[in-house]
């Protein structure tokens, strides 16, 4: 958008959003949020800043979810927000990263912030903080800004219960600073930013055991001893009972299914069960609670559980550009796994997914026009629309700490027990970046290093000669465009290619489609959240 001034020239207009944007751009000190710094230098900042924001009293008065975890914190406190919305309460649910839009960060009642209530909050806090700065107590930093933006906005908007996920840990997380929290959660635990919590679980158990407090009940969920035995200790040491919630039986809802898709879900359903049992106890709500397995659950917990929704996680979203007549030719399928027990659950769940949607009867497809019904439709020409083949593609990338040989042949190797095989892996660069907030001021592909994609191909190109076993169905499916991929990606070898950007890469890839009307194109999307809502906000443009 541009506004003429009265020279014939023209400026650029920047939104009171975009503005928001810039300022929040302002805090982030590191291009990466790996940097090696990032231990809890000056935690107790932040009872500064919430003395400033006057938030101090709000806090303890908050009646608090806090969950932490390496893999499934997001699932189950959404899981967790959704229960307890439906039963009733005025929920407030914070978590991260966003995938499209920072308000996603902040949820009302399951909704995201709107836009005028973040301005309002956003500069109330943003304007006092600067104008309290000193050299002493500087300006708080990317996410701590947005942690205590969270406590404002829930505070202000006096929400019931409010849910917090932990961004990076436990003990010196933001959100530590709640000091009195109705109930803690620890969800499954693993191998995640090593670079700062550190390189065994017991230490990375120890970082998020942070987050308990002096005789607040807290829940986890089966974990690996090493990681299990630190979680008992440090809850024995503050007195917390700690409890293993169970993983929810299918069974207890009567027929349903969970609206996150994935078999780990129903881990993440049964922490978020006990964590919305004991809210509700704890805060006298016993119409509601539900601590046993076989006793039915509350129709309340039911449709939060078949209801709730959380983008990024293995979600199916069919192409916009594809139109009625190609439906279901181009699937994205969508998961942000970045650790090797998530990507070893994602290649599950690709695996298990396609083949379901392969499946599919003619029924379950829309009609094309309003001439006739989708069973006759699909009835009257079944070749071009069921007797079609699939083809399955990766679009990859991940942040230059994690190990693509850790999270790569896990994905491989996975998803080859299940008879399934990637016809071209897709490597490109993240259309955001960590320094910048929004997508209205983005880098050019000429500015863009591809030296980490030109990385990650080269491991997977070693990986498919390396794998004799699966060398020969891996060369059964190599594309036949040969030298045509050199036009549009920074490298192309047989089995894979390097874009130098997101758009190049989907363009390529519906090209294919429109080049290859028989062929089903199910791409998987995976390695960093970033890249997903990247995706997102391309596809459903």
């Amino acid at each position: 958008m541009a506004e003429g001034c009265n020279d014939g020239s023209s400026i650029p207009t920047v939104t009171p959003y975009e503005e928001a944007l810039d300022a929040l751009s302002s805090l982030i000190t590191k291009r990466s949020r790996a940097d090696k710094s990032n231990k809890g230098d000056r935690f107790d900042l932040l009872f500064d800043y919430l003395k400033i924001l006057e938030l101090e009293e709000a806090i303890t008065e908050m009646k608090i979810i806090h969950v932490a975890g390496t893999k499934g914190k997001g699932s189950t406190c959404t899981f967790t927000e959704s229960i307890l919305r439906n039963c009733g309460f005025h929920t407030g649910l914070f978590t991260s990263p966003h995938l499209i839009d920072v308000r996603e960060r902040f949820r009302l009642d399951g909704v995201d912030i709107c836009e005028e209530k973040f301005l309002a909050y956003f500069w109330w806090c943003y304007d006092r903080l600067k104008e309290k700065a000193t050299e002493d107590i500087p300006m708080p930093t990317y996410f701590r800004f947005l942690a205590l933006l969270a406590f404002k906005i829930f505070a202000a908007e006096q929400v019931d219960v409010a849910i917090l996920e932990v961004g990076l840990g436990g003990k010196f997380d933001p959100t530590n600073v709640v000091q009195k929290p109705i109930v803690c959660g620890i969800s499954s635990l693993g191998y995640d930013h090593m670079e700062i919590l550190g390189n065994t679980l017991s230490q990375i158990a120890g970082e998020k055991a942070g987050i308990y407090k002096d005789g607040i009940p807290a829940y986890t969920v089966p974990q690996p001893d090493e990681a299990m035995n630190v979680l008992v200790e440090k809850a024995s040491k503050l007195n917390v009972p700690l409890k293993v919630a169970e993983p929810l039986d299918a069974k207890l809802l009567n027929g349903l299914k969970l609206s996150l898709e994935g078999e780990h879900q129903y881990l993440n359903a049964g922490l978020a069960i006990a964590l919305s049992s004991t809210w509700l106890q704890r805060t006298g709500h016993h119409e509601f609670t539900y601590l046993k397995q076989d006793s039915p659950l509350p129709e309340q917990f039911i449709k939060g559980l078949t209801t709730a929704s959380l983008q990024g996680r293995a979600q199916k979203v069919p192409d916009q550009y594809i139109d009625a007549e190609s439906y279901g030719d181009l699937v994205f399928y969508l998961d942000g796994a970045h650790s090797p027990e998530s990507m070893e659950m994602c290649a599950r769940w690709f695996s298990l997914a396609i083949k379901e949607d392969s499946q599919k009867k003619a029924f379950n497809y829309p009609p094309q026009n309003n001439s006739g019904s989708t069973i006759e439709l699909a009835q009257g020409n079944p070749n071009d629309r069921y007797g079609k083949s699939s083809m399955q593609i990766l679009l990859f990338n991940c942040m230059s700490v994690r190990d693509p040989q850790l999270l790569l042949p896990c994905l491989m190797k996975t998803c080859a027990s299940h008879g399934v095989y990637f016809k071209k892996a897709l490597f490109v660069p993240n259309t955001s970046v960590y320094d910048k907030v929004g997508s209205h001021a983005l880098p050019t592909d000429s500015e863009v290093d591809l030296s980490w994609q030109l990385t990650l191909q080269r491991v997977w190109e070693n990986l498919i000669q390396s794998d004799k076993g699966g060398e020969a169905k891996y060369a059964d499916a190599v594309c036949e465009e040969g030298k045509e991929d050199t036009k549009m990606s920074g490298s192309a070898c047989e089995n894979s290619a390097v874009f130098p950007s997101l758009p190049l890469a989907i363009k390529w890839i519906r090209e294919s489609v429109l080049q290859n009307r028989s062929v089903r194109h199910q791409v998987l999307v995976t390695g960093s959240l970033h890249l997903v809502g990247d995706v997102l906000r391309l596809v459903k443009m």
